[in-house]
């Protein structure tokens, strides 16, 4: 069997792609002027059902303190942006690391992210319990 710790970091990988692969193909619906400000708008949209999708394949498989969980997503979420995102997608767009981690919005989103994999994670357990 699969240890939680591994286990953990496979669905913070999973929300991560579904994450950056909503966030990027908003690109190609453009409703508003500004592209860059869509698609994060879109990303704190669907990172709702994506944190909660990768917290209930956690749990059902596995357990760790909610905030443990919530914890380990923002760091994988944080390093795959570094080692993946940014140089492959933000760098060949004339952007650079400090413009992309020196985004309030990605601070905004981390937080949005933590929360409601905590949140939803204490639900779950909740229910695991009674």
């Amino acid at each position: 069997m699969i240890s939680k710790k591994l286990f953990s970091i496979l669905c913070a990988i999973l929300v991560w792609i579904l994450g950056v692969s909503f966030y990027f193909l908003s690109f190609y619906v453009p409703i508003l002027e500004n592209p860059k400000q869509q698609s994060n708008i879109v990303l704190v949209i669907a990172i709702i059902p994506c944190a909660c999708l990768g917290t209930y394949l956690f749990y059902k498989k596995s357990y760790m303190k909610p905030s443990a969980l919530a914890l380990t997503f923002i760091i994988v979420a944080t390093l795959l942006d570094a080692l993946i995102t940014v140089p492959a997608f933000i760098i060949p767009n004339g952007e650079s690391y400090s413009e992309f981690f020196g985004d309030p919005m990605f601070y905004t989103i981390m937080v949005e992210f933590y929360f409601i994999v905590f949140y939803f994670g204490n639900h779950l357990t909740k229910k695991i319990k009674a």
